[in-house]
């Protein structure tokens, strides 16, 4: 895949990781912990289209 697909690739995998740790940041101080949960699983769902995509 070239051009603007991997490209779209590339961010969502950066997405996915800069959700993660905001999403762990929220948990471990306790500040919102169902707003961490649910980036925890938006990283997970950007996970999977990556995936699928890449299939």
């Amino acid at each position: 895949m070239t051009g603007f697909g991997a490209a779209l690739l590339s961010i969502l995998v950066i997405a996915s990781f800069l959700l993660t740790a905001g999403g762990v940041a929220m948990i471990v101080r306790g500040r919102d912990t169902r707003k961490g949960a649910l980036m925890l699983v938006a990283a997970l769902v950007l996970l999977g289209n990556v995936a699928i995509l890449t299939l």
